[in-house]
């Protein structure tokens, strides 16, 4: 009995050490996206030193050959099958896309039922490969993607990529298994397709004579001088188009109507309704000369169609349709003729009468449409694609109506928004998207029901290029979130702190190869709280096992675990470093400055949109300033449309005379100036008395810095009524749509 005893406890103990050794490996498989299923061998490993494939004839192409040889650098084919120590064949059991990737102690096999399913098998090898090394254990993987569409876009109407610099674009996407790329063409900035029936779109369209400079809301603004442009011909087109093809990555082309389109009617100025002169747009931001809906528009827009399809094979055609100002058609009396005509109700009407003109012309090419979710407004096209970007209300609502919808909401998935809120972080349009926010994004709205889900067809990550004015930002802005996404959209169990260790190792191969790929893992989060003793608490975020230098103005420093507390108890600057080995994060740098309100308990009648939650409402009065250029960040608090109305309630009655508030301006963005500002005081939450009453707050550059000075008065409660903008007026950056309101600190003296 002793004997089996032992027996049993020698196996668990084994059993034990070899379920972790699994683990272990299966941790540093480096794979991204993450496999759906990896199960490790307690045989040996498997020593790749010369690749020898043979290749199902159903599977051969320019990229496998590229792929097989990146392997080991002189990867080669062979005649027979038995002779090969990587096997590529098909199985049609296998779903569309998915793989099977077995390696044993004898070869490699990857089998799948389609292209692309060989094609990722073989790419995860080469990541195991190259990042782990040629000694690979022996293991079973079984993959298929979450979602069907699993996109990237990229915008070269702002600024221009040269044809290799897309190739390496398409590159990356097929290293992370996307399959689609979203190429927004056309612009107000720029034309960038050549139509060889109006030459006229590439002889003036696609140039413009300056570029502005810095921020568009700087003031005063500035611009280069230095004429902008170029554009792709059709052969460069068609190179890119099967460069991609070969990759299993289908380009989707972006032509849009019927607003940004300044460009267009610049080259062709009877498009619009005022008959011109029109120039194409020297500065970012929405812009109220749109297409005209004459019969002669259409023409043009089905003759730029017929040579758009003749160049991308793929189903979609994406015609845009957002941001389009209504000003133009309120003012011109075809457009209001027509509206009669047609028996419309408005003008939104009008904009849904057009796109489902142009939708019926190009369903008789054979291909469908996409649009951004401003098509869902006047009623939507029969047959349309919505790529909903406004948050997830525009994908919800199409799917209800039983459309297609691709998720691209701009809270996540905008690369073009700042990745850290990080004072180096380089210019960037405004937001914040980082890359843990990618990585956990749900691409099925939790509001919609399980009919209704199967509608999501995936989602994308967008990359406008409005300050991204060359490749190498590019790379920056987009490859390290690029990956997050990639596993967003493919695996199905998300594990963020696995992600980051095979992160980490794709991260370092790609800068030694060169790309300027953004590596914020060392950074760390520092979130101060204000405390009722008028201190503020800082709480740290990041890797585990790090540590914290906190130093401040008058030379102290002290390390901290990162889930310590680091409390400060006067105002001053204060910096913290993440630590973790020898690798060092880039620093963060908090000025405090502590006033009556830190002190003081904080309500409010609206909540923060999930969006723009920041610190909280707590983080209105916690002694730390937001940033003057970007509203990203713990700091600054985003209201979607509400207002934003605060009791503060002190510890005691205090003697106040003095507020002061900060308000952010970006109107391209949707963020308004509130439209009123009133402060009143109260010894007993009962009687208030107005302090202080605005109704013209006004901004010198990005931030509105408003003083509420009164006599000085006793008071233990102060409330503050923060009114937003409202409906935004045509012609104005979002019109028709509510306001955001975006608040920082409130300092009480």
């Amino acid at each position: 009995m002793k004997n089996l005893i032992y027996l049993l406890l020698v196996f668990l103990v084994s059993a034990c050490s070899n379920n972790r050794r699994d683990a272990i490996i299966k941790d540093n498989i480096s794979v991204i996206p993450r496999p759906l299923s990896v199960k490790v061998s307690n045989n040996d490993f498997f020593e790749l030193n010369t690749v020898k494939a043979w290749v199902d004839g159903k599977y051969n192409s320019v990229f496998t050959d590229t792929l097989l040889y990146a392997i080991d650098l002189n990867g080669i084919k062979v005649e027979q099958k038995d002779s090969a120590n990587l096997v590529i064949e098909v199985d049609e059991s296998i779903k569309p896309e998915g793989y099977y990737l077995e390696i044993n102690d004898k070869r490699i096999i990857i089998k799948a039922a389609d292209a692309s399913g060989a094609q990722y098998g073989l790419t995860s090898l080469k990541q195991m490969v190259v990042l782990d090394g040629k000694k690979l254990p022996i293991c079973k993987i079984q993959d298929v993607p979450k979602f069907a569409y699993r996109g990237m876009h990229l915008d070269v109407g702002r600024h221009l990529f040269a044809v290799s610099d897309i190739k390496k674009y398409i590159d990356y996407l097929a290293e992370y298994k996307y399959n689609h790329f979203h190429w927004h063409l056309t612009e107000d900035q720029g034309w960038r397709i050549e139509i060889k029936k109006y030459p006229k779109l590439t002889e003036i369209g696609a140039y413009r004579k300056e570029t502005l400079i810095a921020n568009l809301y700087m003031e005063p603004q500035k611009f280069d001088g230095k004429r902008y442009g170029g554009f792709y011909t059709q052969e460069e087109v068609k190179d890119i188009v099967r460069y991609a093809g070969d990759r299993n990555i289908t380009v989707i082309p972006e032509i849009e109507m019927p607003g940004h389109a300044l460009a267009a009617l610049a080259s062709y100025p009877s498009l619009g309704c005022t008959g011109g002169p029109y120039e194409v747009a020297t500065k970012w931001g929405v812009v109220a000369d749109v297409y005209c809906p004459y019969d002669s528009t259409f023409m043009f827009l089905e003759d730029v169609i017929d040579e758009v399809i003749e160049l991308f094979p793929g189903k979609y055609i994406h015609i845009g349709g957002d941001e389009c100002p209504k000003d133009s058609w309120k003012a011109s009396a075809f457009c209001q003729n027509l509206i009669k005509q047609l028996n419309l109700k408005d003008e939104h009407g009008l904009q849904s009468y057009f796109i489902q003109r142009m939708e019926k012309y190009i369903n008789s090419k054979g291909k469908q449409i996409i649009g951004w979710d401003e098509i869902l407004e006047g009623g939507l096209a029969p047959n349309a694609t919505v790529m909903s970007w406004r948050g997830n209300e525009g994908g919800i609502e199409a799917a209800k109506q039983k459309h297609d919808v691709i998720m691209t909401p701009e809270s996540h998935c905008y690369f073009d928004y700042y990745q850290s809120d990080n004072e180096s972080e380089p210019l960037a349009i405004g937001g914040l998207t980082t890359l843990d926010k990618v990585y956990n994004w749900e691409v099925i709205p939790a509001e919609l029901d399980r009919r209704n889900k199967k509608y999501i067809l995936g989602g994308q990550a967008n990359l406008w290029t409005e300050y991204i004015n060359n490749y190498s930002y590019l790379e920056y802005m987009a490859f390290s979130r690029g990956m997050a996404m990639s596993e967003a959209l493919w695996s199905d169990a998300k594990n963020y702190k696995n992600f980051l260790k095979r992160y980490e190792k794709h991260n370092n191969y790609l800068k030694s190869k060169g790309v300027n790929i953004a590596n914020h893992l060392y950074d760390i989060k520092a979130n101060p709280t204000a405390t009722a003793d008028g201190s503020i608490d800082v709480t740290f975020e990041g890797l585990d096992g790090m540590k914290v230098l906190c130093s401040d103005d008058k030379g102290g420093n002290m390390m901290v675990k990162i889930d310590e507390k680091y409390k400060i108890k006067s105002s001053g600057k204060y910096t913290f470093t993440g630590i973790k080995g020898d690798k060092t994060g880039r620093s963060v740098r908090i000025n405090i400055e502590l006033h009556k309100g830190t002190t003081a308990k904080i309500t409010s009648e609206q909540q923060p949109s999930e969006k723009y939650f920041g610190g909280g409402i707590n983080a209105l009065a916690n002694g730390i300033e937001g940033s003057d250029v970007k509203y990203s960040g713990n700091e600054w608090l985003g209201f979607e449309g509400t207002d934003c109305n605060l009791l503060f309630e002190l510890p005691q009655s205090d003697s106040i005379g003095q507020v002061d508030f900060r308000f952010f301006k970006g109107e391209g963005q949707w963020i308004y100036l509130p439209k009123s500002l009133n402060v009143s005081l109260s010894e007993d939450n009962k009687t208030f008395n107005d302090v202080f009453v605005s109704d013209s707050i006004v901004a010198d550059g990005k931030v509105a810095k408003i003083r509420a000075s009164f006599p000085k008065s006793a008071a233990k409660y102060l409330k503050i009524q923060i009114t937003n903008h409202g409906v935004i007026a045509e012609g104005r950056p979002g019109a028709g749509h509510k306001a955001w309101l975006f608040v920082d600190e409130i300092k009480v003296e």
